[in-house]
């Protein structure tokens, strides 16, 4: 299985496979077809207010990761997280977002869900 994270502004590699945006928001500056993105599944982003609660500092990314797990435990997300696990066991599944720290992110947390 082969999932990886990538920041969106990074240029398209040719073995990145599956692109997938995990940003609910599209990234400030990128244009739609320089993106290269392949998929887009917003269900599967964390909530608005998961998101403002995270970025506003009020919690750590233990905290963060829990609530977004009980979060892609709806059905629709976790339907979702299955094509992907699927998709990444087929190829490669490059998951995109406009991070700043993309280690201690939702795509990361993505990454590990979709390996495990």
């Amino acid at each position: 299985m082969s999932v990886r994270v990538r920041r969106v502004y990074e240029p398209p590699e040719p073995d990145d496979g599956l692109r997938v945006l995990v940003d609910r928001l599209w990234p400030r500056g990128v244009a739609k077809d320089a993106a290269h993105v392949d998929e887009w599944p917003k269900v599967l982003t964390p909530s608005t207010e998961l998101r403002k609660w995270y970025h506003g500092g009020e919690g750590s990314y233990e905290e963060f990761r829990r609530r977004y797990e009980a979060e892609l435990d709806a059905p629709e997300a976790a339907e979702l997280l299955d094509g992907l696990r699927k998709s990444a066991r087929e190829g490669r599944v490059t998951l995109l977002t406009a991070s700043k720290t993309p280690e201690e992110s939702h795509a990361q947390v993505l990454a590990e869900l979709l390996r495990g």
